[in-house]
């Protein structure tokens, strides 16, 4: 059963993003009031703030959560140009009052970018603990803490000059293919070419190499998702812009001779398998389930979509999810609430000082 709540976030301006952790049990929001709540979900089911804190100078625009397996760790990035990286501890406080109780400090801050920085995003567990950023001025920079132990020391491994304007960037999680990123742009003028770039890393050269970009993707993209690989021979991609793109990419090959050139990049055969403009609007986030096979968007039209592939491989609405807790299956009627549920997708939370949270009050996962 779907339920929608409404949680007054206290926040005092915008909030521009929320974020789950790894088991959906905790929840993070970030907003232009430069400050960063973590939220955890209580036995009777309701959201409780445990930690709020300024965390920048400036509007902060993304909040992410790295692995469990490296602790309690967020990452942020802000218009001042910064991104920082804090660890949650127990017992470091020197206020008596406050010993034993569990905190946040702030590990790292990366001041390497001269612009905004617009999107922050951990990388695979199987990659190590890796950071990437990227920026306003159209720089992608990917950090590593070489030891996982010591979160204050974080080495610059990697610039990538994309040449556009960055908004997003979203690692692929598969195990089985090259370390790869996609990064959108917001860039709003249409000659600039594709808006979506395609990247991969090589281990021989150690460069990170661009291998596709997107050149149906013409106009801004506000979210990017690789969607979970389990056992597909492709990749998927959703992309957010004026309205739902779902992108496959299917490996090819590599670039003939790349035995004898360490620099040989994969070739991809890219292929639109959806796109959607029943939101009627700008589409904010893309959000995929644990498994990569259902898709929620999220509009300003207000309302979160589902959609889902079958068994031809084309991709429809299964269900509409409003925020007065009503949802419209793929017939168009509508219920009161019985339909799929829905837990820890990210929304549009850019203009709203607190938002809406679905559930199917069951597990964090959706499926």
């Amino acid at each position: 059963m779907f339920v929608a709540r409404s949680i007054s976030a206290e926040h005092k301006d915008l909030i521009h993003d929320v974020s789950y952790d790894f088991h959906g049990r905790r929840m993070a929001t970030c907003s232009s009031d430069q400050t960063i709540k973590v939220w955890d979900l209580t036995d009777d089911g309701e959201w409780q703030c445990t930690a709020s804190w300024k965390t920048h100078s400036g509007s902060v625009w993304k909040v992410t959560w790295a692995h469990p397996e490296f602790g309690q760790v967020l990452a942020s990035c802000s218009f001042d140009r910064t991104a920082a990286v804090w660890e949650e501890v127990v017992g470091e406080s020197l206020a008596s009052t406050q010993r034993g109780q569990s905190h946040w400090v702030k590990r790292a801050n990366l001041v390497d970018s001269r612009t905004s920085v617009t999107d922050v995003k951990f990388g695979p567990k199987h990659m190590g603990l890796q950071l990437a950023t990227c920026s306003a001025d159209g720089v992608v920079r990917i950090y590593e803490a070489p030891d996982v132990m010591n979160l204050s020391q974080w080495s610059l491994q990697h610039e990538i000059n994309t040449k556009l304007s960055c908004s997003c960037l979203s690692w692929n999680p598969s195990r089985l293919h090259l370390p790869m990123l996609a990064v959108g742009s917001d860039d709003t003028n249409p000659s600039a070419g594709g808006k979506v770039q395609i990247y991969e890393y090589n281990d021989n050269i150690r460069k990170w190499q661009k291998v596709e970009t997107l050149m149906a993707i013409t106009d801004a993209v506000h979210h990017i998702s690789f969607a979970p690989n389990l056992g597909r021979s492709y990749h998927l991609l959703a992309i957010a812009t004026k309205d739902v793109r779902i992108i496959t990419l299917r490996c090819l090959r590599k670039e003939p001779n790349a035995g004898a050139n360490p620099g040989g990049m994969s070739k991809f055969e890219i292929r639109q398998a959806a796109q959607f403009d029943e939101h009627s609007s700008q589409v904010w986030r893309v959000s995929w389930n644990i498994t990569g096979t259902v898709l929620a968007s999220s509009g300003d039209d207000g309302c979160v979509r589902l959609w889902k592939a079958n068994y031809l491989d084309n991709w429809k609405c299964i269900s509409v999810l409003r925020g007065d807790g009503s949802v419209t299956n793929a017939g168009g009627s509508s219920t009161g609430g019985n339909q799929l549920g829905l837990t820890n997708t990210g929304g549009n939370f850019g203009g709203s000082r607190g938002f809406k949270q679905g559930g199917s009050g069951q597990s964090s996962m959706w499926y």
